[in-house]
């Protein structure tokens, strides 16, 4: 029997380690782009040399952002370590991607209830959800019925291989949305196994898609008469933004965003800073 090809080979080892499907498409997408970089040669008669220029060569004619050439250096270490049991060595001489100096974009609390108003029934609540617990707009979708509790009034966000769940707060005001929502989903499932769907029908028949609730927050922007660009990732930064503006540590945002890394949050502390660093005018502090 011949070898299974490379590209098979990562996916295996991809799976046996619980990767995400988004992990593995990345992963597969830069390595398929190292290797058409290099001639289509094999990774096996490369190193380190080759891996250098070609994560330089993302940085300087591909400008792309830290984080995407940080994925790319990522799925060739994988390549290399996991799959092809090769050491590569210190990558040094590597051009680093530049970091950009844009700050998010965030919505007042005004725009945020604005914007809520011109939502209804499960796009509001996902809508809701992502803004109340700072999630990530995949993970308020893919969240599960065991995953929120109602009594502690907590959420359970799951990053699919168990080593960075996190736990965020439940909204008070979503705790009667939630439940009848969750109670309509369960009649939809015993109708659907009467009917002899199974469960599979039931994630395909009733599972809300990304784009869906990407393109009704947008349009609840632009009817809510918002200039800015607004998607649900913004209801995330605004959740982050607006809890510092409330006086709430920048660790405990942190944590509940899910940042392994402090610098990554203190982008928010940017998006704070108004006028002159932040500093009140004397005259504004006596109309106060």
């Amino acid at each position: 029997m011949p070898a299974p090809r490379l590209l098979d080979q990562v996916r295996e080892c991809i799976r046996v380690k619980h990767y995400s499907l988004r992990t593995q498409d990345a992963y597969l997408h830069w390595i398929r782009r190292f290797i058409l970089f290099n001639g289509k040669r094999h990774p096996r008669e490369m190193g380190g040399t080759e891996v250098e220029a070609f994560l330089s060569h993302l940085a300087t004619a591909g400008r792309v952002a830290p984080s995407t050439q940080n994925q790319a250096l990522s799925a060739l270490l994988f390549l290399y370590r996991e799959v092809l049991k090769l050491e590569l060595p210190w990558l040094d001489g590597v051009v680093r991607a530049k970091r950009s100096l844009h700050v998010p974009v965030v919505l007042t609390e005004n725009e945020v209830r604005a914007l809520l108003a011109r939502l209804d029934g499960t796009k509001w609540l996902a809508a809701s959800l992502l803004y109340s617990a700072g999630m990530r707009l995949l993970e308020g979708l893919r969240l599960r019925v065991k995953d929120v509790d109602f009594e502690r009034r907590e959420i359970t966000v799951r990053d699919g291989k168990g080593a960075k769940d996190r736990r965020t707060m439940l909204s008070e005001r979503l705790l009667e949305p939630l439940r009848t929502h969750l109670a309509k989903v369960r009649e939809l499932h015993a109708q659907d196994l009467a009917d002899g769907f199974g469960l599979e029908g039931v994630i395909r028949r009733h599972h809300l898609d990304e784009k869906i609730v990407q393109r009704a927050v947008s349009a609840a922007g632009r009817a809510a008469g918002i200039s800015k660009p607004v998607s649900p990732h913004v209801l995330r930064h605004s959740f982050a933004t607006h809890l510092l503006c409330a006086g709430y540590d920048i660790r405990t945002v942190q944590e509940l965003l899910g940042h392994s890394d402090v610098t990554t949050t203190m982008i928010y502390t940017h998006v704070l800073n108004k006028g002159g660093r932040g500093v009140t005018s004397p005259l504004d502090r006596l109309q106060q």
